[in-house]
């Protein structure tokens, strides 16, 4: 086990630092900064970037354990990629110098060998925005800290990128294949996929206008409105659309009409949702669709979806669905989940709703308690409950007799037990933190951090385990995901950061917004 300095300091006397939201703030609440606490993550984001740079880079991901890597991602480097944004605000000149002179090298054309099948989704998350959320930054509030030229490149990269994955798009109804290959003779070619998902047709949107923005070429926004259309407008609603704003999840590619209903705000469908507000967050003008779409999901979610478990009916979980009726829903949700009430809270500072806050906040307190119910303190991949309400409907099963007792404490029992270096509950407490200025949540971040470091800390980083209540998480993956960088890291640095102008903000001052995979990049519109 590797051992920080920090974590005895932690426990020390070092005083915060008392900021305020804005000299002129008229309503938004003080924080709250933490040295000591900053201190720590600093150093576990070195600590990781060591192990990456020198073991891994410039492929994508390191294998902490073995000292070896993955290229779970290409073989671009998205590990360097996904922590630029980290290290531009951790100041971390350094590293921030190696990530660029990396971006300007990469030959987006060519994959490693056996890396040709390409996400346009999570390309999009974590290259295109990782690059773009760069260059706003090099050209906004961290000017000068590399050369315009190097800075351009960026920019440049990003577009090569985007015109290769383009090819998604040439499809009968403008819906994107999000599956790709590279390296053919002609280039990138799609797959035979005949569906998308809602998530990976929904979560390119931010980025590509973004791009369209800094270029003034508008077709990357373009096509990604395209595919969205049918998100917004549902063609076949019977089928998918079960609740006024919330939809199915795979979507026909050749007609934009809906395979499914079924649906929820768990991966697959998670960010869709999450751009809606996200959108108009980045420009009101041209995206007041987006926000009344998202005002229809969040009313139907909290009338609809709203659970409580049988064992503790005062935490709120959102259900999943498999179609409309109390008889099709499905009491499970996850990590990735626990994203909702921090867009929730995000969706009611923005539009000035403090019902929307107060459920977001009751979302994420649900969510704290899934890290406190386990033996490592880190919530699991993926939960069930029964709901209070239905007592022994089909679709209500009791918990299993091996986890009566721990549901019985706990109001969920784990149906998977990983924990795979996620973000999403740090992340709502982030939200949270922002929205109330309460110090609890900086705590809860805190205490996270340091449970993530006790057990998942290995070899030359640290590593998803395989199980989040067993002692030291059972064993390990032997994986350090780029998110780890772009995400986890960053969330648990701002939080108990002082301010600056990419915090999110109660002032209706926002001037960034992050993307699903934690890249800052400017809005276009007056900042709300």
């Amino acid at each position: 086990m590797y051992h920080y300095a920090w974590a005895l300091a932690a426990l020390s006397s070092i005083s915060p630092i008392v900021v305020s939201a804005s000299p002129l703030a008229s309503r938004g609440p003080s924080y709250v900064s933490h040295p000591d606490r900053l201190a720590g993550v600093k150093e576990a984001f070195q600590r990781s970037w060591d192990g990456y740079y020198e073991y891994a880079f410039p492929n994508d991901s390191l294998k902490p354990i073995s000292k070896s890597y993955d290229n779970d991602r290409n073989g671009w480097g998205a590990s360097a990629v996904d922590a630029l944004s980290t290290a531009l605000i951790m100041e971390n000149d350094e590293v921030v110098k190696q990530i660029v002179d990396h971006i300007t090298t990469v030959n987006f054309n060519q994959t490693v060998e056996g890396g040709e099948g390409v996400s346009v989704f999570e390309t999009t998350i974590r290259y295109l925005a990782g690059m773009l959320s760069g260059y706003d930054f090099l050209t906004g509030p961290f000017r000068g800290k590399i050369d315009e030229k190097s800075v351009n490149t960026i920019l440049d990269q990003s577009v090569k990128l985007a015109d290769l994955l383009s090819v998604a798009f040439d499809t009968p109804s403008g819906v994107p294949i999000n599956n790709l290959i590279f390296n053919g003779p002609n280039g990138p070619v799609t797959s035979d996929d005949t569906t998308n998902g809602i998530a990976t047709i929904g979560t390119l949107i931010l980025e590509w206008t973004r791009l369209s923005d800094l270029t003034g070429d508008d077709k990357y926004a373009k096509l990604t409105l395209a595919g969205e259309e049918y998100l917004l407008n549902v063609k076949n609603p019977e089928v998918g659309e079960p609740y006024p704003g919330l939809i199915g999840t795979d979507v026909n590619v050749k007609d934009g009409t809906f395979a499914s209903g079924n649906g929820g705000w768990n991966g697959g469908d998670d960010s869709f949702y999450e751009y809606l507000i996200k959108m108009f967050l980045y420009d009101t003008e041209r995206f007041g669709l987006f926000k009344d779409r998202w005002i229809t999901a969040v009313d139907s979610s909290i009338k609809y979806l709203a659970s409580h478990p049988s064992s503790r009916p005062e935490l709120t979980f959102l259900a999943a669905y498999n179609g409309a009726g109390k008889e099709n829903l499905n009491f499970v949700s996850s990590h990735l989940a626990c994203f909702d009430g921090g867009n929730v809270i995000l969706g009611g500072l923005t539009l000035d709703n403090q019902a929307y806050v107060e459920f977001g906040l009751k979302l994420v307190e649900a969510c704290h308690e899934t890290y406190l119910g386990t033996v490592t303190g880190i919530g699991p991949e993926s939960f069930r409950w029964q709901d209070s309400k239905l007592g022994n409907a089909t679709n209500n099963a009791a918990a299993p007799s091996d986890q009566s007792a721990f549901y019985a404490k706990n109001g969920f029992w784990i149906s998977s037990s990983a924990y795979v270096l996620r973000p999403e509950v740090i992340e709502s407490y982030y939200y949270a933190y922002r929205a109330t200025g309460d110090s609890k949540y900086q705590d809860w971040a805190w205490d996270a951090f340091l449970n993530i470091n006790k057990t998942c800390s290995i070899g030359v980083g640290f590593s998803a385990v395989m199980d989040v209540n067993a002692p030291g998480g059972g064993s390990f993956y032997d994986s350090q995901e780029s998110f780890w960088f772009a995400e986890v890291l960053k969330y648990s640095y701002l939080i108990q950061a002082g301010e600056a102008e990419y915090q999110v903000s109660a002032d209706h001052d926002n001037q960034w917004v992050f993307n699903t995979e934690a890249h800052p990049v400017k809005v276009v519109g007056k900042p709300i």
